[in-house]
Order: C-alpha cells, then structure tokens, then sequence
C-alpha cells in the first residue's frame, strides 16, 4: 500500500518578531499544490495519488493564547506516521518536535535557514520564533542537529551553537556537491528564507547571499534515511511576489513528502 504523508496546518505567527504574515501561509501552500499551474510529479519520479498520498489533516485550532502549545502537541499525536506542518513561523517546530520525540525517542535534525534560531530569548520571549532549537536541543529532542545556509550568525548564537554541538555549514562554505549523511530517524525542517531572496521574496527577513531552489531539492533527492517528519514555515504571503514564493513552499512541500515516502519503502 502507498505510504501516506499527513499535511497538518500551524496558521499562527504570534511569535514572529519582525512582521507579522506567516499565519497565511498553510492556506497560500495548499493553494498552490492544488493549482493547475503544476503536476502531481515530483522529481524522484513518483506522483503524488499514484506512488504516495498526502492527507490533509487541517488547521490547528490557534486561539494565541498559553494553551495553543499544547493544541499544536494534540493535533500532531493524533496524526498517524509521517507528516509534514505548514507554518506558520519557526517557533511551531519545538512542540511538533517535541511530540514527534515522544513517540520516536530522540532523532536527528536537518535544519534549512538564514538564521540558526538558537537564541536564549529574543526581547523576552523564550519561545520566539529565534529560539525553537535552544528549546529542542535543551529539551534532548534532538541527538544531531545539522544546519544548512546560515548567514546571521551573531556571538550568542555561536556560543549558543557550540553549547549544543550544533553543526552549521554556513552559506559562505556551502557548495553544490555537500550533502548530510545521517544513520538514524531524521526529521527536515526548511525555513523559506534559507533560500536567496532572488528566489523567496515572500519571507519577514530578507537575507541575501542564500541557497537556491536547486540546491535544496538536490539535498532532499540524497536523503537516504527514513525521515519520521518536516516542516516548512516563515512564507510570509503579504510580502511574496505574484504567489513566487507560495509555488516555492508546494515544491519543497511536494520534494519533501517525496523524500519521506521514498525512505518509508527503502
């Protein structure tokens, strides 16, 4: 039987720091994976509805209020297998890891991202949307953390990284041929501003010199671990360029379910 990859949208952005925007994202991605402007194909050469399904599990209910953690927690342990969260800001990743954890035991992390989100705090708020992976690495969420395409690093983040034992592969020593080996459970987390904005205008934080569409999918083709979960967040659809940035998400959303329905069946 096909695998099925669960899609469960996290609509808030609460905890952005910059600009708001981030919670219209599930809505523009579904729109595009749905949009005749495309396929159901990906490019490890299986089709979505044919080799793998992807179920749309909905919305979290987000009140943004104290219980909407524990909303977030709730609605991933009711999804069955693998799934995919459509942020939504950086911070939904602590508690889908987190739950995640709960049922695998701690896992390997692949994290896509201008920024490396290791803040203690930022301007008090220790769930901000810089701060979801001091919150997993503190919590034991994570045994390896790897992360692709920095280029914020400030010293609190370096101090923050080394306490961790976080590896970073910085945009400025990235080339094409790196690809991430891991031997155990791996979960993907792709932050749209990772990519160059050339290629992702629709993100709160422009950072130029980042990754290309391309060189991410290549990464996400290589992966040959059986991958328990993902997320892609920080579209921020009030700043995007004719939907550019939407159709971006979908391809990445399309290559990652891919990638996890493929290690499924390995």
């Amino acid at each position: 039987m096909p695998p099925t990859i669960s899609l469960i949208g996290i609509p808030t952005d609460q905890h952005s720091s910059f600009l708001r925007g981030p919670a219209g994202a599930p809505a523009a991605i579904r729109a595009a994976l749905a949009s005749e402007h495309g396929n159901s194909g990906t490019e490890r050469g299986t089709e979505i509805g044919l080799d793998f399904a992807l179920a749309d599990r909905g919305d979290v209910a987000i009140a943004e209020d104290a219980g909407d953690d524990e909303r977030i927690r709730a609605a991933i342990a009711a999804c069955p297998g693998q799934l995919i969260a459509l942020g939504g800001d950086h911070a939904i990743s602590f508690p889908v890891v987190e739950t995640l954890a709960r049922r695998h035991g701690a896992f390997d992390i692949l994290h896509f991202d201008a920024h490396p989100d290791l803040y203690d705090e930022l301007d008090g708020n220790r769930r901000s949307h810089a701060s979801p992976f001091a919150r997993i690495m503190e919590g034991g969420h994570a045994r390896r953390l790897v992360q692709v395409g920095i280029r914020t690093l400030n010293r609190h983040c370096r101090e923050q990284a080394a306490r961790f034992g976080v590896e970073i592969i910085e945009a400025r020593h990235f080339r094409d041929d790196w690809r991430p080996r891991f031997d155990r459970p791996l979960y993907v987390s792709i932050d749209i501003d990772a990519l160059d904005p050339a290629f992702a205008p629709g993100v709160s934080h422009h950072e130029p010199g980042g990754l290309t569409v391309r060189q991410i999918v290549n990464i996400l083709l290589d992966l040959d671990t059986p991958i328990i979960g993902g997320d892609v967040v920080e579209l921020n659809p009030t700043r995007d360029i004719n939907g550019m940035t939407a159709v971006v998400a979908a391809k990445l959303v399309k290559e990652l379910a891919a990638a996890m329905a493929a290690t499924a069946a390995a």
